[in-house]
Formats: C-alpha cells, structure tokens, sequence
C-alpha cells in the first residue's frame, strides 16, 4: 500500500518597479519575495523574465500526502505575493497534480 502524494505548482508573473532598470535592482526586488515564499517550506526561484528589466516570473513548487494542503500552501503563497507592495501581481499560473496524472 503506498500513500498519497501531490505536487503543485505555481508561477507568479511580476511587474517590478520602474527603477528596476539594472539586473542588480531587479534581484533586490526578487529576492526578499523568494526568501519570504521559501517561510511556507516550498522550492521557489526565479524562473522566467530572466533578461527582463521590470518584470519577473517566480516559481514555487509543494508536495504533500493531501491535495488540499497544496492548495491551502499555494493559497499562502499567492496571498504574499498579491500583498508585497514592490510588485504588482499580473498573473498566476497553477497545476496540481494527483498519483492519477
């Protein structure tokens, strides 16, 4: 008998601020996001917009035995970074996924 496992994803398009013009000010916008996501026991990154000066993507990955605490995590997740007043939150991109995908 094996247990459960699911996995959700999530990826966050960011509007940065418009003095984030150099790649060295964009990362002082991404990182304290990264670092506070990463408080929910999640992997994130940075993980697209990589050469874009004003805009990024961060990515947060969870796993756990019940569908419902992924997307209780992802929720959390989603909430901070709606609030981080540096950043405006274009859009969310998730996926769940069950042992029957």
């Amino acid at each position: 008998m094996s247990g459960a496992m699911f996995t959700g994803t999530a990826v966050f398009d960011l509007l940065l601020p418009g003095d984030s013009r150099s790649l060295k000010a964009k990362r002082s916008y991404v990182r304290p996001i990264v670092a506070a996501l990463r408080r929910f026991e999640v992997s994130a990154a940075e993980v697209g917009a990589l050469d874009l000066h004003g805009r990024a993507q961060i990515g947060v990955a969870v796993v756990a035995a019940e569908a419902s605490h992924v997307r209780e995590v992802l929720d959390s997740c989603e909430r901070l970074v709606a609030g981080r007043p540096e950043a405006e939150l274009l859009s969310v991109r998730r996926r769940l996924h069950g042992e029957d995908d």
